[in-house]
């Protein structure tokens, strides 16, 4: 869905959702380890049910799709600001490419994690892997842009995620 005109702010509901999505993403990253070897015990057949580990990585996981997929509803329905005033058009095409990039890989990552453990499908876990590798380096180059922002140009970028701006 078009929209004719930009909102000037995210909403508070898509905020919180950034960042409850970036929580769970740190949790996942940090906590990773334990997931991985339950999924190597599963698949040599030396497991049994799934531990603590691997049940929450499943559980936030999950949770990160769903929480993806309704940010990218209220995209489609309410839209996001347009980009700061003084961006290159290689900037903004940077921009969109790495927010598009992080939104896909936000939803491949967790559904090819459901596929390996699900599915039991080696590849899906290789792709898995490789996914959550993009995906941090897609994470850090916003992060890095987000700063580059605020403490070079001074656009202020970072205030649209405050809630409390």
């Amino acid at each position: 869905m078009q929209h004719s005109r930009k909102p000037s702010n995210y909403s508070r509901l898509q905020i919180y959702l950034h960042w409850a999505v970036v929580l769970l993403i740190a949790f996942q990253f940090l906590f990773s380890d334990g997931m991985s070897r339950a999924f190597h015990q599963v698949m040599d057949g030396s497991a049994g049910a799934a531990g603590l580990a691997a049940t929450s990585h499943i559980v936030v996981g999950l949770s990160v799709l769903a929480l993806t997929l309704v940010r990218l509803v209220l995209r489609a329905t309410r839209g996001a600001p347009a980009h700061p005033e003084g961006e290159t058009p290689l900037m903004r095409l940077v921009a969109r490419l790495t927010h598009w990039g992080i939104y896909a890989l936000l939803v491949l990552v967790p559904l090819s994690g459901m596929a390996a453990w699900f599915g039991r499908i080696g590849p899906a876990a290789s792709a898995h892997e490789v996914l959550k590798t993009v995906l941090l380096i897609l994470v850090l180059l916003h992060i890095a842009a987000a700063l580059f922002h605020q403490f070079v140009l001074r656009t202020n970028l970072i205030a649209r995620m405050n809630p409390h701006a």
